[in-house]
């Protein structure tokens, strides 16, 4: 991948992401595409495109003289993706569009942005309905680019956007953007326009380079946004490592009934159990669901053929990371391509499961295992569950183990407030953002109207062992009144609301609680403690 000619540019890296450079050290790459790179040398499908190491992300914030050299660095990089390709960025015939994404040398899930869609304007926007034939792929792709565009570069709120396609919804009959045809997302498109002008009072940059350029200096930039440094201080990671930057070929999960996108993981992250767990969306885009926003619905179930495939690719990583994987990807008219893959944020009680199941399996061995579940206290690790006939008030989709207490809380400012009183709260929102990573580490569990398992949010609330239940169709919250409805159920601020993590069921007051113990799996790892004795 060619470098700058000039001495800033040179000490500053960029990777080819198929492998023709190696494979980089993950602190100067990034772990997303130190991870690409491993699956590409695999022979697992990963698009093509390149990476600009981690150097460049104090150059470039610190505004080091080196505006010039990073679009020198990016149009080099585009070339040379644009010949691997066969597609030219901008182009009016065969449009290349590209995904700009973070990549950390240690797993941040969703606390940095990514821009998809990148080099769609109105030239290639034509080149595109010629090269596809698929105006609602064209349409959906561009109003998801101004979107993106308006809130992570430009810092426009989420919520004239969204109202615009809430309107567009009501006026449609349709009940998500999945089910919008393309003269819809066309008008849409369109407003969004309006809208990105009205609350930048630019028009939307109709240059692919300059879209290019603004977004991966708006990606760097979220190194040091509220959550991600938020995330590193809970996590006692420090804040010099920087990001690396990841531009890859898009492919499109919106593409047609054959299309989807979708998050996995290669074990359960709650229970640790030996299957596939995966979210999936037909005719969306990965940030769908890893955003939180929308519901991930039982009825978009994994076809057969794909879960077939995830399994074997599942069994490659597993074999090849030593370790339970989560792992992301597209489908595009019925081709699998991956985009990411890490270690799997997990339970304790996972950790216990997955450690002792990959021992007795031999993919890792006792030292590797004990190490991994060094910061685990596994003698007090004690599993609940609501024990009564209380009937439940509602029913979720389970994301987390365990039983959660506390008065409900719907908003962030009011479950901190709950928790310096001394009295850890249930957050109930409509969906939840890896923004609000301050009220999750407060609260004993999460309650979601939207989104899905494998949300960034819910990931994160996972990790730090809290009960996450998401996707209630039945609850209706009203924010600002400080209430909500489930079902027939009217729940004020400050109810006490009980979630049960393993069954997905939420009850009033406070219902009697059982408990146990995963005595088996303990007992096997207290095996691996205890030396062998020898005989005679």
């Amino acid at each position: 991948m060619p470098k700058g000619k000039n001495k800033t540019a040179a000490r500053l890296a960029i990777f080819d992401l198929n492998g023709r450079d190696g494979v980089p050290d993950a602190q100067l790459a990034g772990f997303k595409a130190h991870n690409l790179i491993r699956m590409a040398a695999l022979g697992l499908p990963v698009p093509q495109g390149f990476v600009m190491g981690t150097d460049w992300c104090s150059a470039v914030r610190s505004g080091d003289g080196v505006r010039s050299h990073l679009s020198e660095a990016l149009q080099a990089g585009i070339r040379d993706l644009e010949r691997a390709s066969g597609l030219g960025f901008g182009s009016a015939r065969r449009p290349l569009l590209v995904s700009v994404r973070s990549g950390a040398p240690v797993s941040m899930p969703g606390m940095m942005e990514t821009v998809l869609n990148v080099g769609l304007n109105d030239v290639s926007l034509a080149g595109m309905l010629r090269l596809s034939g698929d105006h609602r792929l064209v349409w959906d792709s561009y109003r998801r680019l101004i979107q993106a565009f308006a809130e992570i570069v430009a810092g426009v709120p989420a919520a004239p956007f969204e109202a615009a396609l809430d309107a567009t919804l009501r006026r449609t009959g349709a009940d998500t953007a999945r089910q919008l045809d393309f003269r819809a997302l066309r008008d849409l498109a369109r407003t969004y326009l309006v809208l990105y002008g009205d609350h930048t009072g630019q028009a939307f940059p109709q240059d692919p380079f300059e879209q290019l350029a603004a977004a991966t200096r708006a990606v760097f930039a979220s190194w040091m946004s509220e959550k991600a440094v938020e995330y590193r201080r809970l996590n006692n990671l420090p804040d010099n490592l920087g990001t690396a930057v990841t531009v890859q070929r898009m492919v499109f999960g919106n593409a047609g009934g054959n299309s989807g996108a979708g998050v996995g993981f290669t074990r359960d992250p709650s229970n640790g159990e030996n299957r596939l767990y995966i979210d999936w969306l037909q005719q969306a885009q990965g940030e769908d669901i890893v955003s939180g926003r929308r519901r991930v619905a039982a009825e978009d179930d994994v076809p057969a053929w794909l879960t077939r495939k995830l399994a074997l690719v599942g069994e490659s990583l597993e074999n090849a990371f030593r370790d339970a994987q989560e792992f992301e990807f597209t489908v595009e008219n019925g081709e699998l391509f991956m985009l990411q893959t890490r270690t799997a944020k997990r339970t304790a009680l996972a950790s216990l499961r997955i450690a002792v199941d990959q021992v007795e399996s031999g993919l890792i061995n006792p030292e590797v295992a004990l190490n991994r579940l060094s910061g685990i206290d596994i003698d007090n690790l004690i599993l609940r569950h609501v024990d009564s006939a209380t009937p439940p008030l509602g029913r979720a989709i389970p994301a987390g183990t365990g039983v959660a207490q506390g008065p409900a809380a719907f908003s962030i400012k009011t479950a901190l407030a709950f928790a310096e009183r001394g009295t850890p709260a249930i957050l109930v929102r409509n969906d939840v953002a890896t923004s609000d990573i301050a009220g999750i580490a407060v609260v004993s569990g999460v309650l979601t109207a939207s989104g899905g398992r494998t949300s960034h949010a819910a990931v994160v609330a996972r990790q730090m062992g809290k009960v996450c239940l998401v996707g209630c169709t039945d609850l209706h919250i009203d924010e600002h009144a400080a209430q909500a409805m489930l079902g027939q159920n009217r729940i004020f601020e400050g109810d006490a609301l009980c979630l049960d993590g393993d069954a997905g069921t939420i009850y009033a007051d406070s219902p009697k609680i059982g408990t146990e113990r995963p005595e088996a799996l303990i007992a096997r790892v207290r095996a691996w403690q205890t030396p062998p004795q020898d005989h005679p």
